[in-house]
């Protein structure tokens, strides 16, 4: 497995165009199929783009620890499913009800709130069986089928989903609110890192180091989120803007302002970056990223 030279780098743009072929493949039935419109509502939002930053981060991860970056290429497709599920599932009219993602209709909008359902119900189903038939060793593919339940579960994104609904109408603190986050956004932030860590065969240390670079950054992804809702607007975003404030949730921008939110965002991204080195021989990439993330406007 690690038959990748360190020497061999890949740009933001050749993972995403790795991915995004590989993720072309799946989900794909005739017309005639009866369940071709199933899998054309999965498709609809598992190629709908975005930036794929958590498969980025699986296949550089495997590539810093050694690794062959295509051998984790269906590790980093998994987790995009598994995202896709989680946004088409948000955007239900029992859950945050918003019309638009990436600048196109939600995907109830198109296929209805039931076929919406399924599909998000389907991408979560294949992420594992997606990890559990690639071709990693049976024990790397053990460890990143585990990483990512532990990051989907009670304890992970369904469970920060769950206080995320159940807080609204309340003033929560910041410890509660970073409880909601580290689970809903930051946890699968996480196994995003460390599965690409595990794909490759790396060590103890090595994974405790990508996850702490995924919590880090993970934080300030969801709290420059927050201050975007606030700040951007609906054509640069590509969905509804300001959905926040309407419905009264709790962010990082109602709880400390813009100014103290954009001197968080710069301290997470550089203790992020901090994270990385001794653990890694080459970093420039993954403290780019987490430099990008913390200064996007989308």
């Amino acid at each position: 497995m690690k038959n990748d030279p360190m020497n061999q780098t890949y740009t933001m743009d050749d993972y995403r165009r790795m991915v995004e072929n590989r993720l072309e493949q799946f989900f794909v039935l005739p017309e005639s199929d009866p369940m071709h419109g199933y899998c054309d509502a999965a498709r609809y939002s598992l190629l709908a783009g975005g930036k794929r930053i958590r498969a980025i981060l699986v296949l550089e991860f495997c590539r810093v620890c050694g690794g062959n970056v295509k051998d984790a290429l269906d590790v980093a497709c998994a987790i995009e499913m598994l995202h896709a599920y989680s946004l088409i599932h948000d955007d239900l009219p029992c859950m945050d009800n918003d019309y638009l993602r990436r600048g196109k209709p939600s995907n109830h909008i198109v296929f209805g709130e039931c076929v919406a359902t399924l599909a998000g119900d389907v991408l979560q189903a294949e992420a594992f069986g997606t990890i559990l038939r690639s071709s990693l060793p049976d024990a790397a593919r053990l460890r990143c089928a585990t990483q990512l339940a532990n990051a989907v579960g009670f304890d992970g994104m369904c469970g920060g989903q769950y206080l995320d609904m159940t807080g609204e109408g309340k003033q929560l603190t910041a410890a509660e609110l970073d409880e909601i986050n580290a689970r809903k956004t930051g946890a699968l932030l996480i196994a995003a890192c460390t599965m690409g860590v595990a794909a490759a065969g790396g060590t103890g240390a090595q994974e405790e180091a990508a996850a702490r670079y995924g919590a880090a950054v993970g934080l300030a992804f969801q709290i420059r989120d927050d201050m975007l809702d606030a700040l951007s607007s609906e054509a640069e975003l590509g969905k509804p803007i300001g959905s926040d404030a309407a419905e009264h949730k709790n962010t990082y921008m109602v709880l400390l302002g813009e100014e103290a939110c954009s001197r968080l965002v710069d301290r997470l991204t550089e203790e992020a970056c901090v994270c990385l080195r001794g653990a890694f021989d080459d970093t420039g990439f993954l403290e780019v990223l987490a430099t990008k993330l913390a200064k996007r406007n989308h």
